[in-house]
C-alpha cells in the first residue's frame, strides 16, 4: 500500500505545481520578454527587407510597412554602377572570410589542444598571455602593422587580412573551455598507447570532438571577418581587391545628388544573405557548441 500511495502523492504535487498561478505568471512574462527580444532583433531585418524594394522617394517620405515594387530596378542599379563592383566585392569578402574563418578555427584548435593536453613550463603564464593580448584593441597595433606589411610589399593584397587570423585569442580561449569541458584525457592518453602520432590523434580523434566548437567559432570568425571594414579600409587600395564593407560606405558617402537610399539598403541586404546562408548551414552546431564552451569541468 505505501509504494501505491507515494506515486499518487507525487502526481497530486505535479499536477498543484503544473496550476501553480504564480508559476503559471513567471512563464507568461518570460515568453512576453522573450516575444520583445525577439520582435526587436528582427524589425530592423524587416527594415532592411522592406526599405530594399522601395525607391529613395519612397524612403524619404517615412516608413512602410508594406514592401515596394522597386526591389528588381534597386538590384539592377546596384550591379550596374561602374563605381561600385559589387560582384568582385562579394568575391573578396568571401575569399578573405572564408580563409579567415578556416584558419582561425583550425590552428585556435590546435594551440588549445596543446595548452590542454601538454603540461610544460611556463603553460600558466602563455595562458594568461594569450588571454592579455585578446584585451587589446585591433586600433593599438593598426599604425605598427600596416607600416610592417608596407615594408614587406604585402600593402594592397589579401595576405595581411588572412595570415593574422591564426593567432586568434577569443577563439583560443573558447576552445580552451570547450575541451576542458567535453575531452577526457584518457581518450588522448588511449591514442598514444596505440601508437597513435600528436598530430594523428588531433586531427582524427580529437577535431570531431569539437565539432560544434568548430562550427560556432567557424560562424563567429565568418561573420567578424565579413564585417572588418577598419583593416581592408587601410590596407586595399585598388577597387577590384576592395571588400563589401568598403564598398558600401563608398556608396553611403556619395555625393548628396547621386546618393540612392533604395540601393543602399538593397546592397547591405546583399551583404547580409551569405552571413544567413552560413548561418542556416551550422546552426544545428550552435547551441551545443555554445553550451559547452561556456562550461568548464
Amino acid at each position: 500500500m505505501p509504494n501505491e500511495t507515494k506515486p499518487a502523492a507525487t502526481t497530486t504535487a505535479k499536477a498543484s505545481k503544473i496550476h501553480d498561478p504564480m508559476l503559471t505568471l513567471q512563464r507568461a512574462v518570460a515568453y512576453i520578454v522573450l516575444f520583445v527580444l525577439c520582435f526587436i532583433c528582427l524589425f530592423f531585418f524587416y527594415v532592411l527587407i522592406i526599405n530594399s524594394t522601395r525607391t529613395h522617394f519612397e524612403i524619404q517620405k517615412g516608413f512602410s510597412l508594406m514592401p515596394g515594387k522597386s526591389i528588381i530596378t534597386n538590384f539592377r542599379n546596384v550591379l550596374t554602377d561602374a563605381n561600385i563592383p559589387v560582384i568582385s566585392g562579394i568575391r573578396n569578402s568571401l575569399l578573405v572570410s572564408a580563409c579567415s574563418a578556416a584558419l582561425s578555427v583550425y590552428f585556435s584548435a590546435l594551440t588549445a589542444y596543446g595548452i590542454y593536453a601538454y603540461n610544460f613550463k611556463f603553460k600558466k603564464a602563455a595562458f594568461a598571455l594569450i588571454l592579455l593580448i585578446m584585451t587589446m584593441p585591433t586600433q593599438v597595433s593598426a599604425l605598427g602593422f600596416l607600416q610592417l606589411i608596407s615594408k614587406m610589399g604585402l600593402k594592397n593584397s589579401f595576405i595581411p587580412l588572412i595570415v593574422p587570423s591564426i593567432a586568434a585569442p577569443t577563439v583560443f580561449f573558447f576552445m580552451k573551455q570547450y575541451l576542458d569541458a567535453s575531452l577526457p584525457m584518457e581518450i588522448v592518453e588511449a591514442a598514444r598507447i596505440d601508437g597513435a602520432g600528436e598530430f594523428y590523434t588531433f586531427n582524427k580523434i580529437v577535431l570531431p570532438i569539437m565539432k560544434p566548437a568548430l562550427a560556432v567559432q567557424a560562424i563567429f570568425s565568418f561573420v567578424a571577418s565579413w564585417n572588418n571594414y577598419f583593416i581592408p579600409a587601410l590596407v586595399l587600395d585598388s577597387a577590384d581587391k576592395k571588400t563589401l564593407p568598403i564598398l558600401i560606405a563608398q556608396l553611403r558617402s556619395a555625393d548628396f545628388l547621386k546618393f540612392d537610399m533604395g540601393k543602399v539598403y538593397m546592397m547591405v541586404a546583399i551583404a547580409i544573405l551569405p552571413v544567413i546562408i552560413v548561418y542556416l548551414l551550422l546552426s544545428k552546431f550552435i547551441v551545443r557548441g555554445v553550451a559547452l564552451g561556456g562550461v568548464k569541468g
